[in-house]
């Protein structure tokens, strides 16, 4: 990942009417969009008061030349503009957004894209309106009353942008309560209100994660109408959209009790499989007992894919594949181990019915497994936390 340096702010932009303009930064997430750089910049120039102190910051992941049309379009500024490129791009659009809001040291942070759907025209607004409002963050959105969707390209495109709105919305009632675009990707925060460090993107919906994990006080919203690509190709694909499926899992599970509840979702879930292999290996001729102790095993690799990536995806990193697979088999297998005996002491120590007694032992085993999975799979390691803390 390269440096970057923002140079002198030269004046000449005619002033606007916005009330006390704090600083601004621009952050632009770009990925090959060389062939928008030049109009979003002009765009950029026309629209923001000289009044307004402003520097324009390019986080880029592209494979083409898009940062060389950058630093010459950047010559024709009457603003600071630099560019920040990323040679591995962690955490994707999302990711990129994250890296500018740790570098911007201007009062206000302006995100939008680079591809010239978000109007620049409206950045004044926006500041304006945070100021008005005392708002944390300012978001422009196309369903409040003056804005549209217009841009979005077909009827599939609108289908799946209102879909996602509508599940993010049911996902997050009070946390999203005065959002009515958690989709939108055109928004202005306080510097003050962005702890980058919380922040864990995935994909580019970066205003949900925001939304979810900052939890800024106060919020505005201001409408746009979201305008025509001028130039490239959408960035919005069906793998795109499965990471964003991955990534509201993710914010959804993120507090003990909805992880607990999540694992015990996909558990039940992991029935399926295990039935379908029972019958499948006892079809084949297999004795019903090691037919059922094979089986288990496909409901145990059913868990563990669904768990790696809907509940634990961000702990991943503290333990190789083999050694978190080879744990998690551990101890999906030491529930069935333990469960039948607990059961006999059940009926024949405490008097209970078989019904009763396989219900509470299937709640005592799933809560000792929910414990053990997240403190011996998913945990940091002890070592290598006294390890990092010496260095």
């Amino acid at each position: 990942m390269s440096g970057h340096e923002f140079p002198a702010p030269v004046a000449g932009l005619d002033a606007a009417e916005v009330p006390e303009p704090g600083a601004v930064t621009i952050v632009v997430p770009t990925f090959n969009e060389s062939a928008n750089i030049r109009r979003l910049l002009h765009r950029i120039t026309e629209s923001v008061p000289a009044r307004m102190p402003c520097e324009v910051l390019f986080v880029d992941d592209s494979t083409d030349d898009t940062p060389e049309v950058i630093r010459e379009a950047a010559q024709d500024c009457p603003y600071p503009v630099a560019v920040l490129h990323r040679d591995e791009p962690v955490g994707g659009l999302g990711g990129a957004v994250v890296e500018g809001l740790r570098a911007a040291a201007s009062e206000w942070i302006v995100v939008m894209d680079g591809d010239c759907q978000h109007p620049p025209s409206l950045v004044p607004e926006l500041i304006a309106t945070g100021g008005r409002a005392n708002a944390a963050l300012v978001v422009a959105s196309r369903y409040i009353e003056g804005g549209s969707r217009a841009g979005l390209a077909g009827g599939y495109r609108v289908a799946v942008s209102r879909t996602a709105t509508w599940l993010t919305k049911a996902l997050f009632p009070r946390t999203l309560h005065g959002i009515s675009d958690p989709m939108s990707g055109f928004f202005a925060i306080r510097r003050s209100a962005v702890t980058a460090e919380v922040l864990r993107p995935l994909g580019y919906k970066i205003l949900l994660e925001l939304a979810v994990r900052s939890r800024p006080r106060q919020i505005a919203e201001v409408p746009f109408v979201f305008q025509d690509r001028f130039a490239g190709e959408s960035k919005s694909t069906a793998r795109e959209g499965l990471r964003f499926l991955r990534h509201l899992a993710g914010l959804r599970t993120a507090s003990p009790v909805a992880r607990m509840i999540g694992f015990g979702l996909i558990g039940a879930s992991g029935f399926v499989p295990n039935l379908v292999g029972l019958w499948a290996l006892t079809a084949l001729g297999m004795h019903y007992l090691p037919a059922e102790i094979l089986a288990n095993q496909f409901g145990v690799a059913w868990n563990f894919l669904l768990i790696e990536q809907l509940l634990f995806r961000d702990r991943r990193a503290h333990r190789r594949w083999w050694d978190r697979i080879g744990r998690f088999a551990l101890l999906a297998n030491a529930d069935l181990v333990l469960r039948i005996p607990l059961i006999a002491l059940l009926v024949d120590r405490f008097g209970m019915g078989a019904l009763p007694a396989t219900a509470l032992a299937l709640v005592m085993t799933f809560v000792v497994r929910f414990a053990g999975t997240e403190a011996l799979v998913y945990l940091p390691r002890r070592r290598g936390s006294r390890a990092r803390r010496a260095v």
